[in-house]
């Protein structure tokens, strides 16, 4: 007896695995829209399994390919006369829509419809047969009749997605703020499914119609999610200000943590809005009981405030540092603040020799070697700042040796190769930075990929290597902040090595410089005579793209920078810039979708 079982559960096996190869077969033939080798092998499987809903909705579309609506027709009758499947109605209607009897196939859409007041848990199988029909205002009218049918379930998103496709932007977004409210903590999902219709403008029709939404909801039902869906838009729109606003009602519902505040005052930093960033810094010292954050807050504040600022300002901001090491002290928690005091005397009083002394003490406390790590490594800087790179160059490998392996690690071996350029040494510089390509860090493997394919393309132009000496003199010169000085080393290359490989790139690095000193129709001209001249070169895109945010932001020529960013999208679809010149383009064109 457990032989014959055996026997029967290995033919029962093989019958399955024969099922699913003929089934896998069929769906490859289909996929090649070889219909007719396709309908034969799912004629066969439908034999064997009559009541398979699968099979028999396969066989329908495969007859309708086969523009065989007669065939259609009849197996759909014939299962619809065992059971009154509504989706199998949907799918007869759609058979007489192909064949233009639109006045049937309304009368089957209607039925379906209907078939929801009875059994309302059907609802969501038959807007989904709709939908796969692109019949999205039946579609429509079933999840909305779902909202009084079935309260326990929930169709916004449903909804949303069917607006969204018919470009009826407002009512997709209310709907998504409806589920927001069904299910707050969605929030964040809500959020990504919305970014692509919002823009930087907050003239433009799709932002007017979420913010009204969301002040319509926050005037009726004050809940802290439409705040942080508001502020949320702010930042979209880069309204740091207005985002604050919302933020502070916000904390004052829930004054448990400052982190979403303190994470606004450091994006609107980084996006140079420092008034907003400086209030909200302040904000943050009014407001918080904890010593670290009161650090943070006191640091980012003298950084905006050390941003151009004369000579008696700086006196004062240096005072400023002084007290508040009296205050706090100098130990490992405030480490933040003395590498910002440091950076503070060398980059922005220009006092290096006191910024070293002053670091050079800091690494005698007793401190982490990360900490000492970060120590060293803003040092190093300051000393090739000095052009000490002999002393630069233990720290950094100091950093190495202390850090294996780690970003800081890798960060100092960059730096190695950066300062090693700019002596000269170009052969070590290449072979750190041929170890860094494959860096963890995509922002050093990035900047080390560039910095090899520099000197690689360079290095054997003349014996002397002058030009690339001189590229590197003046890379050195901007790192100083010594722009005019760069500037005119990178003109000498331009006039006296016209006929070399590093001139696409002086030209562009001498546009940044340019456009540093608000010289814009110079920069525009050097990112032109590569656009001319060198277009088969690697920084045509880098050139397009520059010179289109130049005509954007700063040389009010729109038109210009909508071509440029067109030519982007069409011609260098695998550049780095390819996704923001998309943006950029459809914000000039004025589309109402982002």
């Amino acid at each position: 007896m457990t032989k014959y079982y055996t026997v029967i559960l290995l033919i029962f096996t093989s019958l399955i695995g024969f099922a699913q190869n003929s089934e896998t077969q069929a769906e490859s033939y289909y996929k090649k829209g070889e219909f007719n080798k396709a309908l034969i092998i799912y004629q066969n499987l439908f034999s064997e399994k009559p009541s398979s809903y699968k099979y028999v909705d396969k066989l329908v579309d495969i007859h309708q390919q086969l523009e065989a609506y007669n065939e259609a027709e009849i197996l759909l009758k014939k299962q619809l006369a065992k059971k009154r499947d509504p989706m199998l109605v949907v799918a007869l209607g759609y058979n007489y829509q192909l064949i233009d009897s639109l006045d049937r196939a309304k009368e089957l859409y209607e039925e379906a419809i209907t078939f929801a007041d009875t059994k309302p848990y059907y609802i969501y199988s038959i807007a989904k047969k709709f939908e796969d029909y692109s019949l999205l205002n039946e579609a429509i009218r079933l999840y909305e009749k779902g909202k009084n049918l079935t309260i326990d379930r929930n169709y916004n998103i449903q909804l949303a997605r069917i607006y969204g496709d018919l470009g009826n932007v407002e009512k997709m977004f209310e709907n998504y703020v409806e589920y927001v409210e069904y299910k707050p903590n969605y929030l964040s999902n809500i959020k990504r499914a919305i970014s692509d219709f919002i823009s930087e403008s907050s003239t433009n029709e799709n932002n007017i119609y979420l913010r009204r939404a969301l002040l319509k909801k926050i005037q009726q039902q004050p809940q802290p999610y439409w705040y942080e869906m508001l502020s949320w838009l702010y930042v979209q729109e880069k309204a740091y200000n207005k985002s604050f606003i919302q933020e502070k009602a916000l904390y004052k519902r829930n004054p448990e943590s400052l982190d979403r505040v303190i994470s606004l005052a450091n994006m609107a930093h980084k996006d140079n809005d420092d008034s907003t960033a400086k209030a909200i810094f302040n904000f943050v010292l009014e407001t918080t009981q904890d010593q670290s954050t009161a650090l943070t807050a006191h640091q980012h504040i003298l950084e905006i405030d050390s941003k151009n600022a004369d000579k008696n300002r700086l006196n004062q901001i240096d005072e400023t540092y002084q007290s508040l090491f009296k205050e706090y002290g100098k130990t490992q928690f405030t480490i933040g603040l003395q590498l910002a005091y440091g950076k503070f005397l060398a980059f922005n009083k220009k006092d290096t020799k006191r910024a070293t002394e002053f670091l050079k003490t800091s690494l005698k406390q007793d401190i982490s070697y990360y900490r000492k790590s970060k120590i060293k490594l803003l040092l190093a800087d300051i000393l090739v700042l000095q052009e000490k790179f002999n002393e630069a160059l233990i720290f950094y490998s100091q950093i190495q040796a202390e850090m294996k392996n780690s970003t800081i690690a890798q960060e100092a071996r960059f730096k190695v190769a950066k300062t090693s350029y700019y002596k000269g040494d170009f052969d070590w510089a290449e072979s750190q930075l041929k170890i860094l390509k494959s860096s963890t860090s995509q922002l050093i493997a990035n900047d080390a990929l560039d910095l090899k394919l520099l000197i690689s393309d360079n290095k054997f132009e003349d014996s002397l290597q002058t030009s690339l000496k001189l590229y590197a003199k003046a890379d050195l010169y901007a790192f100083q902040n010594k722009i005019d000085d760069a500037i005119s080393i990178l003109d000498l290359i331009l006039e006296e090595h016209k006929t070399e490989n590093i001139i696409p790139q002086t030209l562009f690095q001498q546009g940044k410089l340019y456009e540093k000193k608000e010289l814009y129709t110079k920069a525009e001209a050097n990112y032109q005579t590569i656009l001319t001249n060198y277009s088969e070169g690697i920084l045509i895109d880098d050139a397009i793209f520059y010179l289109a945010e130049l005509y954007n932001t700063q040389l009010a020529q729109p038109e210009e920078a909508k071509a440029l960013y067109e030519k982007i999208i069409f011609e260098h679809q695998d550049s780095i810039y390819y996704i923001e010149a998309r943006k950029k383009f459809r914000m000039l064109r004025g589309d109402s979708i982002n």
